[in-house]
């Protein structure tokens, strides 16, 4: 049987190692703050800000969201921006994607000041990254290895493939894989033979973001596969597929897409994994709460430096 690598579990051990040091921070100064910029009414985003806001008031940290209109200007957002930096209050700043088409991502992301980037997103925190020197990591790619270190699970050595070259998930998995000397080999819609390459890892991270694409034929049988995609089924057509009759717990998706009206799977073959894999993150339960843990992490340790309480 393949061991689940349960995220949930991970995330209230990071929450509970948060506690004192938000304790110890209000205690000597004040409790960390974070700020929140979510444009517009984008329903996903705003079920992500709410989670982040209520982790931030579980742990005592002083959370603010901001609201702007769907059709801000690049130049009104950064007025904004330019008042949450100046802010000594404000410990953290997150602005959620994606943004309207309007406004300039790049532009935005690039304005934040880089000790208060707790994405981690800012060109000086990436070369920080690229130089192993300390500084806040993109939280999806520093709560896997979380995962992987608290469950043990190797990573020196290991050949560990990468399925996605984002900036936000696929370059630095790829980096904090490197950091850990794991031998690394980035994928991406253009490589040749994927599942070929695919096969070749010890440790495999999917973020494609394609429904259960990475299905048996991709998976070494006993590899570690870490699943981030986030991939929403909206029709019975596109759940049989995944879940075809007679296969272990079809029934059970099935009847749950009727009950619900859609299904959360990732870009791991979710049948599949379980049965080839020799650990895996299920999808939900897996890498998405730990996004929300080392963004808690990143904004206290963005106080600590700040107010000089280590």
């Amino acid at each position: 049987m393949a061991q689940i690598l349960d995220g949930n579990r991970i995330r209230d051990e990071i929450k509970n190692e948060c506690r004192p040091r938000v304790e110890r921070l209000a205690a000597r100064s004040r409790p960390p703050g974070l700020a929140v910029v979510l444009v517009g009414h984008h329903p996903a985003s705003a079920i992500y800000v709410r989670n982040k806001v209520k982790t931030s008031q579980e742990l005592g940290i002083r959370s603010e969201t901001i609201t702007p209109p769907e059709n801000i200007t690049t130049h009104d957002l950064l007025e904004i921006i330019g008042e949450l930096n100046n802010r000594p209050e404000i410990d953290g700043i997150l602005v959620q994607m994606p943004l309207p088409p309007q406004v300039d991502p790049k532009c935005i992301l690039h304005a934040i000041a880089p000790e208060k980037d707790v994405d981690g997103f800012h060109p000086c925190n990436v070369g920080k990254l690229v130089s192993g020197l300390p500084g806040p990591r993109p939280c999806t790619p520093a709560g896997i290895i979380e995962l992987l270190k608290r469950y043990r699970i190797p990573i020196t050595g290991k050949r560990a493939v990468v399925v996605g070259r984002s900036d936000i998930v696929g370059k630095p998995m790829a980096m904090l894989l490197l950091h850990q000397s794991a031998t690394v080999t980035i994928c991406h819609s253009k490589t040749a033979d994927l599942a070929a390459v695919c096969r070749e890892a010890d440790i495999l991270v999917a973020a494609i973001g394609r429904a259960a694409m990475i299905t048996g034929d991709y998976i070494r049988p006993g590899a570690t596969v870490i699943d981030v995609g986030q991939n929403l089924l909206k029709t019975r057509a596109e759940v049989e597929r995944i879940f075809p009759a007679g296969r272990p717990a079809s029934a059970q998706k099935i009847e749950a897409f009727e009950r619900k009206g859609s299904l959360l799977v990732g870009d791991a073959h979710p049948l599949d994994v379980a049965e080839k894999a020799g650990a895996y993150t299920p999808v939900p339960g897996g890498v998405g709460p730990l996004t929300i843990a080392m963004l808690m992490v990143n904004t206290i340790d963005s106080a600590e430096c700040r107010l000089a309480v280590c």
